[in-house]
């Protein structure tokens, strides 16, 4: 592939902020899909997970856009974006699953720098590449707030899968990934890209790149983070977005636990400026 998924969604990425007047703010992450409208018009959709944008009590959040320089530099330049109008939520979510989206004007060059709708795994993507524990994902996000670097790219981290089965995704909606989750990374792309590691004794060797879902959760067990992620399948990611368009998704199946004698907690919170 001529393509290089990492790049691409690294560029994609955004952070979520808003302050709270307690010298604290909400954080977490998003990333930006090109959705167009059925009759092909462009659209740019923000995708994040559900409880980051609950958490965001007042009517304007920002959004941390970045640009880059003549010189080949970079600015970050985080930019207002209304999420309530008249104290309703101006997005749309999942029924049953933590994911919300919502329709925003970009700046053009963050409209090119928008993933297709096509990237994001369907239901066969895990079993066509034969997908299972062990295997090597990517995570982007801003944990704790922090970024790469002043200009405000996301941070890079991976993990492997860490449950079984993966699916289908209507019986398994999310599945479990090791590695260390905090306060920020909540919304962010999980996604296999060229130069994956696979578990040992895969015998899969064609190039993967595709959004494997979202990152919501994070293990807890006795109030102590266990250091493992919950991710939620990019099928709920596609439903949020045919919602916009009035196609209602499959029949809500209840939620399941993430272990036994564990629980989910969320991995975005208030974190200090």
């Amino acid at each position: 592939m001529a393509w290089d998924l990492s790049i691409d969604l690294i560029k994609a990425t955004v952070q979520l902020e808003q302050p709270l007047g307690d010298g604290t703010r909400t954080v977490g992450t998003g990333f930006l899909i090109n959705a167009p409208t059925p009759d092909g018009k462009p659209r740019v959709v923000l995708v994040t997970a559900g409880h980051v944008l609950d958490r965001m009590p007042i009517a304007s959040a920002r959004i941390g856009y970045r640009y880059q320089l003549p010189e080949g530099g970079w600015r970050y330049d985080p930019r207002p974006m209304t999420i309530r109008q008249g104290g309703k939520p101006l997005w749309t979510r999942h029924p049953s699953r933590d994911v919300a989206v919502m329709v925003i004007q970009a700046p053009e060059e963050f409209a090119r720098a928008a993933i297709p709708l096509a990237w994001l795994a369907g239901d066969d993507t895990f079993g066509r590449y034969d997908l299972g524990p062990g295997d090597e994902m990517m995570a982007l996000g801003f944990p704790r707030g922090l970024s790469a670097n002043q200009a405000g790219f996301p941070i890079l981290r991976s993990g492997r899968v860490a449950s079984y089965p993966l699916g289908p995704a209507s019986a398994f909606p999310t599945f479990l990934l090791d590695f260390s989750v905090f306060p920020g990374n909540s919304g962010g792309p999980v996604f296999m890209a060229v130069g994956a590691r696979r578990r040992p004794g895969a015998t899969e060797t064609q190039e993967v790149q595709f959004i494997a879902g979202m990152l919501t959760q994070q293990v807890e067990l006795s109030g102590e983070r266990l250091e493992i992620g919950i991710v939620t399948h990019a099928r709920y990611v596609r439903e949020t977005i045919a919602m916009l368009d009035g196609v209602a998704p499959p029949a809500i199946q209840p939620s399941e636990p993430p272990t036994a004698g564990s629980k989910a907690a969320s991995a975005e919170e208030a974190v200090e400026p």
